[in-house]
């Protein structure tokens, strides 16, 4: 009996053995969170560029490869999600924004296209709708579009100068009865106060004229117009109080939104420290939807250096960057710096701003960040610009020694001939903007003529000689456009070089032009290496960040001309469903189901 007993407990204990055996063979060695299947998968990786599913847990990506290999992560809580071929590529970055004035304009008032009366009354109304209680309506750059969209130089811009929008208080007054107004035109060469705002700064008809500013007044009655210019629009200001946390916070979530609709996951800021306040909020809430690689002003560094924070300092949600720089003025008013003058402005060939010009000048600026670990990260724009800027970091490079580096030229727009191969040579990042490309090619050959033209947004050369070409929007652009923060217009423009209604046929340059799969690198693997983040970013692989977007179109195989029109389905940040298409609403079911399983 005994050794009946025996036996039978050996064997229960074997079959035991067995079962356990059996169910560690058959079960996953990592139960996936999330497994998206049926994609048409871009995953940037040269070992495996494509596949057709991915699974996630906990934020990262734990398999890819074909439907078969991946199902093996599937556990009892997998969220499944059928892509039913939509394209997949990683998480779009986008290398230069300025998030805080992107939600400033998006809740407050945008008038950049705005040049006559209804319009302005219908932005300003929408502006008093959405901001909190208490809160001023304040810029909105009027008329960027009225002197800009054709590009006018000249005799032409000087007609449009007499004859451009005057905006007038009666236009607002009556909508903005207890809401302060102080408007801008895009130059800042006027302002416009409505009579909440001109009554708390005690302006009236009988209020003189500041020494160097004017209070416009109507010529026959008297009364002010709400015009101000110049020192005048300081008597406005300084009773404006700064924007409250409840209303950063408000701009913040709808400038989130806004990029997670267009398949943004990452985003190099130019963030100021108001905003990083936010984006620790939004960050300890769980509520930051967008990586954020902050960069601060590189006249400050040495305050980082003091507390000991080097680039990279941070999460995966939000680290300091690199340090913001900037040598000279912008295209859009003509004071980016050139070797030769303007062609429309004989006398003009731009500005050297205030980090060049003052001590201890951006040379020793750039020196001594790299010199304790910090990036320099420096805007430059005209061909001048653009070479002194490269001595500069050539000159660092001797003085401090080797090291890893990753130097930016942000903008690079017009190079000369002999600086191309100088980017390759010093390793630097061209941080380049494309759609500004088929924005400006309107009016650059009125400015700087055909010939130096040869050398603006030259992405081709910059990336045969060497450079990494990083790309961004500047969102929201230049005081004198909007860019949307939209990758898919921006690898748009670097391949067909054509504006929006496809002008002019072959391109601007044609020969500048990049194929789809560079610009789509420039979006993401560049990017992520322009930061030191392609360990985690940038490109669909075991191990990495779960940052995808979905797009409906294989942009690989589909004409340039409809990359514009290619919609985003979906975009994941860490696994997590931060935008899903209401166009789409099964994909959208489906995602939301996903997200919920989490």
């Amino acid at each position: 009996m005994r050794n009946s007993l025996l036996l039978m407990a050996v064997a229960v204990a074997a079959l035991v053995v067995a079962v356990q055996t059996i169910a560690r063979r058959d079960a996953p060695d990592v139960v996936a969170d999330m497994i998206l299947l049926g994609g048409d998968i871009y995953t940037l990786e040269s070992g495996q560029p494509r596949a057709q599913a991915v699974a996630v847990r906990d934020g990262r990506i734990v398999a890819v490869g074909d439907e078969r290999a991946v199902a093996r992560q599937r556990g009892r809580s997998t969220a499944v999600v059928e892509l039913g071929g939509a394209f997949v590529v990683p998480g779009f970055i986008d290398s230069h924004t300025h998030f805080d004035y992107a939600g400033q304009l998006l809740l407050g008032v945008n008038l950049l296209d705005v040049a006559d009366a209804a319009s302005l009354a219908e932005r300003v109304a929408g502006a008093r709708d959405r901001l909190p209680p208490d809160a001023w309506i304040l810029g909105g750059d009027w008329g960027a579009y009225e002197e800009w969209a054709m590009g006018s130089t000249g005799r032409e811009a000087a007609a449009t100068q007499a004859e451009r929008f005057k905006p007038h208080r009666a236009m607002i007054d009556s909508l903005t009865p207890e809401t302060p107004v102080l408007l801008s035109r895009w130059d800042q060469s006027e302002y416009l106060a409505n009579g909440v705002a001109l009554a708390r700064a005690g302006i009236t008809r009988a209020t003189p004229d500041p020494p160097g500013g004017t209070v416009e007044r109507d010529p026959e009655t008297g009364e002010t117009t709400g015009i101000l210019t110049g020192a005048a629009v300081d008597l406005v200001r300084r009773v404006v109080p700064p924007r409250s946390f409840e209303q950063r916070l408000l701009e913040a979530k709808v400038a989130l939104q806004r990029l997670a609709e267009n398949g943004v996951t990452g985003i190099h800021d130019i963030t100021r420290a108001e905003q990083l306040q936010v984006f620790q909020y939004l960050r300890d809430r769980g509520e930051l939807t967008v990586r954020v690689y902050a960069r601060p002003t590189l006249g400050n560094w040495w305050h980082q250096a003091a507390l000991g924070i080097r680039s990279g300092f941070g999460d995966e949600y939000l680290k300091i960057g690199g340090l913001k720089g900037f040598v000279d003025g912008i295209m859009g008013n003509s004071s980016a710096r050139f070797r030769e003058p303007y062609d429309h402005q004989p006398d003009n060939r731009g500005i050297w701003r205030t980090m060049v010009l003052e001590p201890p000048g951006m040379a020793d600026l750039i020196r001594a960040a790299d010199s304790v670990g910090l990036i320099p990260q420096v805007h430059a724009i005209g061909d001048l610009a653009v070479d002194t800027l490269l001595d500069w970091f050539e000159w660092a490079v001797e003085r401090n020694g080797p090291g890893e580096r990753r130097f930016r030229v942000i903008h690079a727009q017009v190079v000369e001939e002999d600086d191309f191969a100088r980017f390759g040579e010093l390793g630097i990042v061209a941080e380049v903007q494309p759609y500004h490309a088929i924005d400006d090619m309107r009016w650059m050959e009125e400015r700087i003529g055909h010939e130096r033209c040869r050398g603006a947004y030259a992405f081709r050369s910059l990336l045969e000689n060497g450079a990494v070409l990083s790309f961004g929007s500047d969102w929201p652009g230049t005081n004198a456009s909007w860019y949307p923060a939209k990758p898919l217009l921006g690898i748009y423009a670097a391949v067909t070089r054509q504006t929006l209604d496809g002008q002019p046929p072959e391109g601007w340059f044609p020969e500048q032009r990049l194929d789809v799969e560079t610009a789509i690198r420039a979006y993401t693997v560049n990017n992520a290496f322009a930061a030191a983040e392609e360990d985690s970013k940038g490109s669909i692989r075991a191990g990495k960040l779960a940052d995808f977007t979905i797009l409906d179109r294989n942009l690989l195989e589909i004409d340039p001309a409809e990359i514009k029109d290619v919609r985003v389905l979906a975009t994941l940040v860490g696994g997590r469903v931060v935008y899903a298409s209401s166009e789409l609403p099964d994909l959208h079911e489906r995602l939301d189901e996903a997200a919920l399983a989490q």
